[in-house]
């Protein structure tokens, strides 16, 4: 492409910094699928980004698809695309969004991965009373607790957490900012860890709530690594990463409490539609009972 088109990724890159303030992980997802469409109008001859047209768009997803890419990250592509064409049309750019239209190939829904009640008590256990352990027990009894995304976790700073309220403030997608509840163990939890906190190096220099090596702010890769270490420790048969403990907090309210809303509130979910997936584990928990429990569904033992 020209480099006058190329420039106004830059442009947009900056937009979505300043503008629209996304997280720096999802501003690289943008630019990444963004490259790849550029990728795309070098291979078709295509110089410019108002000479992109919907049968250009088709043939790119179809390209996309042929690669490997499944459906959910060609939807998660072709969002991206009408992002920078709107933000192209409102800057005078182009006159048209040739995406606006477009279909993702449908991919077969997968539910999400949950850790049961059980399984979620005996990671939460967390043996030891050394500075990691004591830290470690704090993060992943907030994050079951509130259910936190992994980004909302590591962006947290100490004045985020109001013990006498028992409330988390966290910024999430967007930068939007909710309040969210705290509960029990996860506050005498973040009790302790705030006991041993301003005794770490380097604490007094940063307002993180969490912190690693040196006394800088956690980074995610460390919590999804510690996570990791001490599901193996619990000796738990499934590969347990942060955004589980997620999915297992919005599973074990709605199945509690059978509140959508509450549900989608807590998590921080613009669309009910993106919280209406763990119906399908609640449906799913309701059938293991119902099969367990009903004298018509049980299976008649071995004789």
């Amino acid at each position: 492409m020209q480099e006058a088109a190329l420039n106004w990724l830059e442009r947009y890159a900056q937009h979505l910094r300043h503008e629209r303030r996304l997280s720096p992980h999802t501003l690289d997802n943008y630019l990444r699928d963004l490259r790849h469409l550029s990728e795309f109008c070098d291979r078709q001859g295509i110089a410019d980004w108002g000479a992109l047209q919907a049968p250009q768009i088709r043939a790119y997803v179809a390209w996309r698809h042929r690669s490997g890419i499944g459906g959910s990250s060609l939807q998660r592509e072709l969002s991206a695309i009408r992002s920078f064409f709107n933000y192209l049309l409102r800057e005078g750019i182009t006159g048209h969004n040739p995406a606006l239209d477009i279909p993702a190939p449908k991919s077969p829904r997968t539910l999400p991965q949950t850790l049961d009640v059980d399984q979620t008590a005996r990671l939460l256990e967390i043996p030891g009373d050394d500075d990691d352990a004591v830290r470690d027990r704090a993060i992943m009894e907030l994050m079951y607790s509130s259910g936190l995304r992994l980004a909302e976790l590591v962006g947290l700073d100490c004045n985020d957490v109001d013990m006498s309220d028992a409330t988390v403030r966290v910024t999430g997608k967007g930068a939007k900012t909710r309040v969210l509840p705290v509960g029990r163990k996860a506050l005498a939890a973040l009790q302790d860890w705030l006991q041993r906190r301003h005794l770490q190096k380097g604490a007094a220099g940063t307002t993180a709530l969490f912190l690693g090596r040196g006394g800088k702010r956690i980074a995610a890769r460390t919590v999804q690594e510690r996570l990791r270490r001490h599901a193996l420790a619990q000796g738990l048969a499934v590969p347990v990463h942060p955004h589980m403990l997620r999915h297992s907090f919005a599973s074990h309210v709605l199945e509690s409490s059978g509140d959508l809303r509450a549900v989608q509130e807590l998590l921080g979910h613009a669309n009910i539609a993106t919280t209406q997936i763990y119906t399908h584990l609640d449906f799913q928990h309701l059938a293991k009972v119902y099969d367990a429990a009903h004298p018509r569904a049980r299976r008649k033992k071995d004789a």
